[in-house]
């Protein structure tokens, strides 16, 4: 009885044989994709995650899966409530949506309009407001993709990082803003002496947190989510940093490129809108050559326009230190005193025959405008196409519906992504210059005798120079 089973397995390898023609080998079938199961305890999601090009029957049903997890996402409608969708029932789509965000075009610009007037401490706070809400935008998308809404205490550490990562950024600058708007010395110094140690510290704590947090059968979604809130957090926090450093710079180094995006943004539209024929890029299909063209020559002149009107008000270009110091003895930086250009050939003739000098005079900032708007106006709209493009990823239309007639507030900042840090690296490069005040205060934080030897080196190089 024993050797009966060992013979027939015999018999039957004997019967097997390798298939010599090519005919044979083409009547072969490869393993059925159904008989293939997963080998991970993970979610459904990492198998969602995967990508099989051949099997068109599974790609749908990834993408229904997808759109089934982004559900919970809210999109913009376009509403205005009950009384003011009635009267524009009658309204074709298109022009309905026109209207709709013409209304609250006007609504976000007057109301930037008047925070801007209040000043750099408004402003501050707006930003703050922009980036936190960003961040749960993007963050709300995360969750449901990765459905990890059953877990409040991971939740709690993607904005426990937030946190921690505003710390970091803007520790030290704000602590000497207030310092300086409160008027007092030494302003938390500590926070300032050890702010990398506290800094390191409190993300360690974060990091501990998230290891210990790990659930058996969830590891995949939850690292996909670490990775995917500190990659918002280097695209929302990072920007923000820089704005606010732009407007220690003064405030036009804020209003003027953020004035040129929306311009940007509202010209394209109009231009788009009305003439647009030409697709532009596949990402953004009611994205035009048009609109696009339209809004980068309107962007330039908008910008040349807003220079020559605020190059000589002291509220806006003077350092926000230094107008929080003394407001009525703000010391015009370089950039925006007026300077005498030679006016280049042909033109000069003209100047002749009217027997003047052949010169105009400019503040250096113009020109400034004219590279920032350029920026702004051809540049800039890839960081909406950014976001275009991370949205069809996902399958959805907007990042929220907080504003009517535009979605969330990610799909009207998207294209400030790069500006921030453009202007940011442009004024490095050709505009700030070391602060004085900044030197000295560094200085005194040394020892006595460090400060001495601070003093006999510069005394030394001073008198090599002639200046002693």
């Amino acid at each position: 009885m024993s050797d009966q089973p060992g013979e027939e397995q015999t018999a039957e390898v004997r019967q097997r044989r390798v298939p010599d023609s090519p005919e044979e080998k083409k009547h072969l079938k490869a393993p059925e994709r159904d008989d293939v199961r997963p080998t991970s305890d993970e979610s459904d999601m990492d198998a969602l995650m995967q990508d099989d090009d051949s099997d068109a029957g599974l790609k749908e049903n990834k993408k229904d899966e997808l759109e089934r997890l982004t559900k919970s996402i809210p999109q913009d409608k376009g509403s205005l409530g009950e009384f003011a969708d009635s009267m524009l029932e009658s309204l074709p789509p298109r022009w309905r949506n026109w209207v709709v965000r013409g209304l609250f075009t006007v609504i976000m610009i007057s109301t930037f309009t008047f925070i801007v007037n209040r000043g750099a401490t408004w402003l501050m706070f707006l930003v703050f407001l922009i980036q936190f809400k960003c961040f749960q935008e993007i963050i709300s998308i995360g969750l449901a993709v990765y459905r990890l809404y059953d877990f409040p205490w991971f939740r709690a550490l993607s904005w426990y990082f937030l946190l921690t990562s505003n710390y970091f950024f803007f520790g030290e600058s704000l602590i000497d803003y207030w310092g300086i708007v409160l008027k007092k010395d030494n302003f938390l110094h500590f926070l300032v002496a050890y702010h990398r140690l506290v800094s390191f510290a409190l993300y360690c704590i974060g990091f501990v947190s998230f290891v210990l947090s790990l659930r058996k059968g969830y590891y995949m979604r939850q690292f996909s989510l670490f990775a995917w809130t500190h990659l918002t957090l280097l695209l929302i926090v990072s920007q923000s940093f820089f704005i606010i450093q732009n407007i220690f710079q003064g405030l036009i180094w804020f209003l003027a490129p953020v004035a040129m995006i929306i311009c940007c943004d509202v010209m394209s539209y109009m231009f788009g809108f009305f003439w647009g024929k030409t697709p532009l890029i596949k990402l953004s299909p009611k994205k035009t050559w048009e609109g696009f063209i339209g809004g980068a020559f309107s962007t330039v002149i908008f910008g040349i326009l807003l220079s020559l009107a605020l190059y000589n008000r002291p509220f806006f270009v003077c350092p926000v230190q230094h107008y929080q110091t003394d407001s009525s003895n703000c010391t015009i930086p370089l950039a925006f005193q007026l300077q005498d250009y030679p006016v280049p050939r042909p033109f000069s003739f003209i100047y002749k025959i009217l027997r003047k000098e052949p010169a105009v005079q400019l503040c250096p900032f113009v020109f400034h405008s004219i590279a920032l708007s350029l920026f702004a106006s051809i540049l800039g709209p890839f960081g909406g196409f950014f976001a275009s493009g991370f949205k069809r990823a996902f399958k959805i239309k907007d990042f929220g519906d907080v504003i009517p007639g535009h979605g969330g507030l990610m799909d009207r900042f998207d294209c400030q992504l790069l500006m921030g840090t453009f202007v940011m690296v442009y004024i490095h490069s050709f505009i700030r210059v070391p602060d004085a005040s900044k030197l000295i205060k560094q200085i005194m934080t040394l020892e006595p005798n460090e400060q001495l030897d601070i003093f006999n080196l510069l005394k030394s190089e001073l008198s090599k120079t002639g200046l002693l």
